[in-house]
């Protein structure tokens, strides 16, 4: 009885505790694509909605085309991209040519914003063994049954909460 008592503890902490901002945008994102947004503008809109980046909401048809791994061929994953937009959005380089040289932009991009980048999108692949998005949803069939949007709907979840997990950091 002792087990279950102590489970039901820890449950109603969890319960009761305040979401991170990167939770929140994790579930920001799943209720997006609950109201039919695709992956990339699932992650890009939840993050616009929750982080100062200074740009308008409308931005978000950027991710549009990214849907599906890249206008439904099923390449690279649209929660990856989204994630990629997302972050940039917060990292990236408002003026690209801002630097004197181009040395000093390519430096720049090497040691100021790809890490960051090329870290989070490393950790997705990590986590799930490929960026493809064929090879993401080939394990469910087809393409429109219910197992496969789950799992979908899980990658945009973990996509926005890294976004924003990296995001905060570079914000620090």
């Amino acid at each position: 009885m002792g087990f279950f008592r102590n489970f039901k503890e820890v449950l109603q902490r969890e319960k009761n505790r305040e979401l991170t901002r990167a939770e929140i945008v994790e579930q920001d994102a799943k209720e997006c694509f609950k109201q039919g947004l695709n992956c990339s503008e699932c992650v890009m809109t939840a993050f616009l909605n929750h982080f100062d980046t200074g740009l308008p909401k409308e931005v978000v048809k950027l991710a549009t085309g990214f849907g599906g791994g890249m206008g439904h061929t099923k390449n690279t994953c649209g929660a990856i991209t989204g994630a990629v937009m997302a972050l940039s959005a917060i990292v990236g380089r408002e003026n690209p040519a801002a630097k004197e040289t181009v040395g000093e932009r390519i430096t720049e991009l090497q040691q100021g914003i790809y890490p960051i980048v090329g870290k989070m999108v490393n950790e997705i692949k990590d986590e799930y063994g490929t960026l493809i998005c064929s090879e993401l949803s080939n394990p469910f069939g087809d393409f429109a049954c219910k197992e496969r949007k789950k799992n979908c709907m899980t990658m945009i979840m973990h996509c926005a909460n890294l976004a924003a997990k990296y995001a905060e950091e570079a914000q620090k």
